[in-house]
């Protein structure tokens, strides 16, 4: 710590290009935190994909219906051992821009199958209780300022009313809560027995089913024997483990963590050329400073401290506010309006983030370093 008003005064040297070097470090951190808030959102749902789930939907297409009565011959299978059906809503709520998913549900059923999502008891008895109730996820909840208790209007855009209305309302009675860091919590479910008898048409359908297995490792056999069972049948369907059903989503928009990956190496790349030129050029600025402090007595490896020193703080600060700006920014919650549900930085981004602040302290203050280690007295002496 001796030492330091000198690192600081050489840091301050040049107050206009140590500023502009801050800064381009400080927005390449920033931008690393929210690049990889952006991919947990696209990925999270995808690594918390249960292990134990399939996922059957129509052969052709997700948005094609499949009929309820498939529901007990798919529970007769060899190794299922729980299913629960899901149907796509798509209404709007106050305005289009409030998007999130709405889905009709078996509500004991989709609970048991989804421990990942914590339902109070008294809460889960009110909704089976109540044929118009309807559970939402803490996170929309608290976007919209619902509380239990609240009569929820939706407006659809697919399924009407029987009675050629539009409005569905809903008297939420459950707030329910993750059970493990990442689950969704912007979900809106309401019983499937109200919805289908409401409904305009299609009764007696449903839009997927997830299915619940006793042996993971034999997910693709299971999988092939459930749609076996409706090969040639008007509603041929096809099976696949939830992670690779959601994948499929994620791989619409692209390979998310390959250009997550692609952008941070090409701003990791441009910033250190810069802060390692700046150093550099800081080194070459005071060459006989350097033969100065050597002929006092300041040996070469304590030369090359100073000037590791020097580019670690300036890179530590600077990193560690660019992670901190983004985790103030992230947590704000989600910028989209809700397309990136699980839009939060792991921990593990964190840690990420600090290592790379320390190498990119290290890298660009090590070749001015040595080269200032290096240094002959009497050469640098001569070129003052």
């Amino acid at each position: 710590m001796k030492f330091f008003p000198l690192i600081w005064r050489n840091l301050l040297r040049k107050k206009a290009r140590a500023g502009f070097t801050f800064l381009s470090i400080l927005v390449a951190f920033l931008l690393f935190g929210l690049l990889g808030a952006i991919q947990t959102g696209f990925s999270q749902g995808v690594d918390l994909a249960g292990v134990d789930r399939l996922v059957l939907t129509h052969k052709v297409s997700l948005i094609q219906l499949l009929p309820i009565s498939y529901l007990p011959r798919i529970q007769a299978v060899p190794n299922v051992t729980d299913v629960a059906h899901f149907t796509w809503f798509g209404g709007i709520y106050q305005d289009p821009r409030n998007f999130f998913a709405q889905m009709p549900v078996d509500p004991e059923r989709f609970l048991r199958l989804y421990p990942e999502y914590v339902l109070p008891e008294e809460q889960k008895k009110a909704w089976l209780e109540d044929r118009t109730g309807a559970i939402a996820g803490r996170k929309l909840a608290e976007r919209f300022g619902w509380k239990i208790g609240d009569r929820i209007p939706i407006q659809a855009t697919i399924w009407r009313k029987a009675d050629g209305l539009n409005t569905w309302e809903f008297n939420l009675v459950g707030i329910f809560d993750p059970a493990v860091e990442g689950a969704d919590t912007t979900g809106f479910y309401f019983r499937y027995d109200y919805f289908d008898e409401a409904r305009m048409f299609a009764k007696g359908f449903v839009g997927w089913y997830v299915i619940r297995i006793d042996d993971p490792a034999r997910a693709p056999q299971i999988a092939e024997r459930i749609d076996a069972q409706f090969a040639n049948s008007p509603y041929e369907t096809k099976t696949a483990t939830e992670k690779a059903f959601l994948q499929g989503f994620a791989n619409q928009v692209g390979n998310i963590g390959a250009i997550v990956t692609a952008v941070l190496a090409a701003v990791f790349f441009t910033i250190l050329l810069v802060a390692a030129n700046t150093m550099a050029q800081s080194v070459r600025e005071r060459v006989s400073e350097l033969a100065v402090l050597k002929t006092v007595g300041f040996t070469d490896g304590l030369v090359l401290r100073l000037i590791l020193a020097e580019s670690l703080l300036l890179a530590g600060v600077a990193g560690v506010l660019g992670l901190a700006l983004a985790w103030g920014f992230i947590q704000r919650g989600d910028p989209t309006g809700g397309f990136l549900p699980n839009f939060y930085l792991p921990p593990r981004y964190l840690l990420l983030g600090t290592v790379l602040v320390a190498l990119l302290g290290l890298a660009s203050g090590l070749l001015p370093g040595l080269r200032a280690m290096r240094l002959r007295i009497a050469d640098a002496l001569r070129r003052a």
